[in-house]
């Protein structure tokens, strides 16, 4: 193959609240590292275990990567990098829908405006705070509230959403993180719900591919690529600095997808220096009154591998994989780079609080494909010696973002991030495990403690073990 020239700079420049898209530039990346060399590919896995974010180039290499053999190496990388970075844990959220009114027309969306058939509905307060209590009396600590696209939603119902969330107490429970998946606002809208004291914000761009984006996305604000694109700048400069970007697979090629996300990732880290908190790469599923166009439909295969080429790619974002993915799927890619899973989700409105024991698709925004609860996945993942973790302690410590990026060695992850999710899993194993969950728990607590070569910080495990045990409760380093 001829040599290809790769521009050192970004074909369009990196400018706050500019658009950073360029077709050109990612389509000729795709065919320019066709056919990579093993020891190229190689020399690409190795540069990512040493934490080392890869290229644009670097990932259409692997992404281009068919080689079974090569292929498993990319896994086993990957496997073995998010066990240097993430450790064994498993962080757990769900979602809760507020509101599904929505004035956008996305092809894809049960919400869409033009679907009649959509049930609508906004949570009144009372209403909001019963899910919550139905959420803790689970055992949740994180969740993530979602909102259709609606004058009603504006910045201050979403901020006083997300207070009202925070103020519910129920036993033991509480929600001491609140994430939000809403529309883009101005500078002032994300001011404002900034107030409320949120989490991640959440705005997919969902394809990054611009013609594709007229096609799916045919009238509504939504319909304005760039204002989209350039949402979470406005958030950045609004102080809003832990973003999670994603696209949703299946509405062009993944290859283009995930290079559109890691040049999104390249524009936060040159205009703001920080990656985004999250990525996420949801696979379209059916939705009330839309069928699936197959032609570009995303395999378990390929699945499996753009996950493995994400953590890769971005050592240090959270990797998040939802209740869309059945359960055989999810437990194949939480080896290869997911570090963040919803359990016992449902997306119906009200629907913590009036379960049925049936999916109604027309109340929901898509159809979901694990339905197991929060402690039939509890179980399974202690099964498999992941540490379930609830943990809000980085976010309010402020190790988020550059500072994140700075602790994310392996004795970060053993000095704080695994006694963190073992004091929030022995909080869940006191308050809501059945019986058999909280002795396999404990073991996996036991067997993780004997790991421990510093016995100072043994010690120091131990003795928070005791006072969460003795009734304490959110014990954090």
């Amino acid at each position: 193959m001829s040599q290809i020239y790769f521009p050192q700079k970004y074909t369009i420049e990196d400018l706050p609240m500019k658009p950073f898209i360029d077709v050109n530039e990612i389509e000729h990346c795709l065919y320019a590292t066709k056919n990579p060399s093993v020891v190229k590919v190689r020399e690409i896995i190795a540069k990512a275990l040493n934490k080392n974010r890869l290229s644009l180039e670097e990932t259409a290499t692997l992404i281009n990567t068919s080689d079974p053999e090569l292929v498993n190496e990319i896994k086993n990388g990957a496997r073995t990098l998010k066990e240097q970075v993430y450790g064994k844990r498993i962080v757990l959220f769900a979602p809760l829908y507020v509101g599904n009114y929505c004035t956008n027309n996305c092809l894809y969306c049960g919400f869409r405006a033009a679907n009649k058939k959509q049930l609508r509905t906004t949570l009144l307060e009372s209403e909001l705070v019963a899910q919550v209590e139905q959420l803790e009396d689970d055992g949740h600590k994180r969740l993530i509230l979602v909102f259709g696209e609606h004058p009603q939603y504006t910045p201050q119902f979403i901020a006083d959403s997300a207070r009202t969330v925070y103020g519910v107490k129920h036993g033991n429970g509480e929600i001491r993180r609140v994430n939000i998946n809403a529309a883009p606002f101005d500078i002032e809208g994300f001011r404002t719900v900034k107030q409320a004291g949120i989490g991640t914000y959440q705005i997919f761009q969902e394809t990054y591919h611009p013609e594709t984006y007229s096609k799916v996305h045919l009238s509504g604000k939504k319909h304005d690529y760039e204002w989209r694109l350039t949402a979470l700048d406005r958030a950045q400069e609004a102080g809003v600095d832990d973003v999670g970007i994603g696209a949703l697979l299946g509405l062009y090629d993944w290859r283009f997808e995930v290079l559109g996300l890691i040049r999104h990732v390249n524009h936060f880290e040159s205009v703001y220096n920080v990656g985004p908190h999250t990525i996420s790469f949801p696979r379209i599923k059916t939705a009330s009154g839309f069928e699936i166009d197959k032609r570009y439909e995303v395999s378990d295969d390929d699945f499996t591998r753009l996950v493995a080429i994400l953590r890769l790619a971005v050592p240090y974002t959270g990797l998040i994989l939802t209740a869309r993915e059945p359960a055989h799927i999810r437990d194949e890619v939480l080896k290869y780079g997911v570090s963040q899973i919803d359990g016992g989700t449902n997306i119906e409105m009200k629907g913590y609080t009036e379960k049925n024991g049936s999916q109604n698709i027309n109340s929901e925004q898509f159809t979901i494909n694990d339905s197991r609860t929060l402690r039939e996945v509890m179980l399974e993942l202690i099964e498999k010696d992941y540490i379930p973790s609830f943990c809000t302690a980085c976010y309010r410590l402020n190790r988020t973002g550059e500072h994140f990026m700075e602790f994310s060695v392996p004795g970060f992850i053993k000095r704080f991030c695994q006694p963190n999710a073992m004091f929030t899993l022995a909080e869940y194993l006191e308050d809501y495990a059945t019986p058999e969950i909280r002795q396999k728990g404990y073991d996996l607590i036991r067997k993780n403690l004997a790991d421990y070569t510093d016995d100072h910080l043994r010690l120091k495990v131990s003795e928070c073990l005791d006072r969460l045990k003795a009734g304490e409760r959110d014990v954090y380093f």
